[in-house]
């Protein structure tokens, strides 16, 4: 017997109640989708008449997914992301013709992403010598500002490094992170007995953390310093201070997130954002090819599981 395929199950339909998952909002989910707010109501009446269930609780803001909601998502989540790997597949990365590229990547992505990335490229690349480095943003800012690589994915800062396009992939919110148990309640005052873990203020996340804690008037002692995003996870689930950091970096702590609750930024919302910069002779079709590649493993590894951990972040942790 063939399988029986719903009425009025769509792939639109399964777009917009996988968007509005994530984000929470009628309204967001059709600025992201290039929609009406109309027909993405439309959409989800559709869908959830052709399953029999409501798969989201309109009546509370942001709106949740049911619990047959949540059921649904894991399927639809697996169908879309089947369905783009075909499309990707389909539109094979053609960089046959290329002789030589060299490639940054910040550290971030380097267990998860990067590898993935090498992987496709050196396929496609069969013909080309290829030079891949990790490293932080700032160094690798200034290795492609003096042409030293010729495409960089990393943070970016508040000025591209001259002589480059821009391609964004991600917007990476800043989030509060605290030893387990311990309560924000009057926001940065409740963490008065605790040290804060300093990112170096060499890096784009130490010098923009850095300006968030001026403009809202704190000043904390300068006891710990750190570059390691692993040593300031590991402290802050031993209970030894608490940090500012962003749910791509948190979505890294491994082994020490189950010590560690995260909150959202008090006061302004604060976001990196994570972008692809090639040398301007490169402008055209590789770097969008080699952004779209990152911004599918991204989406894949971090943004759709760091949702599903940190649903309050919402559109704040989207892939662009």
């Amino acid at each position: 017997m063939s399988p029986v395929v719903l009425k009025g199950v769509t792939l639109r339909g399964l777009e917009v109640f996988e968007t509005l998952a994530r984000t929470g909002s009628v309204a967001a989910t059709a600025a992201d989708l290039g929609m009406s707010a109309p027909a993405v109501s439309q959409q989800m009446k559709n869908l959830s008449t052709a399953l029999g269930v409501d798969l989201v609780d309109a009546s509370r803001r942001p709106m949740v997914v049911t619990p047959a909601g949540r059921l649904f998502l894991v399927k639809a989540k697996e169908a879309l992301r089947a369905l783009r790997a075909g499309q990707r597949d389909l539109k094979a990365l053609d960089l046959s013709d290329m002789e030589s590229l060299s490639l940054g990547v910040i550290e971030d992505f380097e267990n998860e992403v990067t590898p993935l990335l090498a992987t496709r490229l050196a396929e496609a690349m069969s013909q080309c010598a290829f030079v891949l480095q990790t490293g932080a943003s700032h160094v690798l800012q200034a290795r492609i500002a003096a042409r030293e690589l010729d495409m960089v994915i990393c943070a970016a800062g508040d000025v591209a490094p001259r002589g480059t396009i821009a391609l964004p992939l991600l917007d990476d919110p800043y989030i509060l992170a605290v030893p387990k148990g311990v309560s924000v309640s009057r926001g940065l005052a409740s963490l008065s007995d605790l040290p804060f873990l300093r990112r170096d203020l060499d890096q784009v996340m130490g010098q923009q953390i850095e300006a968030y804690l001026e403009r809202a008037g704190q000043t904390p002692p300068r006891r710990f310093e750190m570059d390691s995003n692993q040593s300031i996870s590991a402290l802050v689930a031993a209970g030894t201070g608490w940090t500012i950091t962003t749910a791509l970096s948190l979505a890294r702590a491994g082994r020490f997130a189950s010590g560690i609750e995260a909150h959202p930024l008090p006061g302004e919302a604060m976001a990196r954002q994570i972008v692809l910069y090639a040398t301007s002779d490169w402008a055209g079709g590789i770097p969008d090819q080699i952004s779209d590649l990152a911004r599918e493993l991204i989406g894949l590894h971090f943004t759709d599981p760091g949702l599903e951990q940190m649903p309050w972040l919402g559109s704040q942790f989207r892939v662009l």
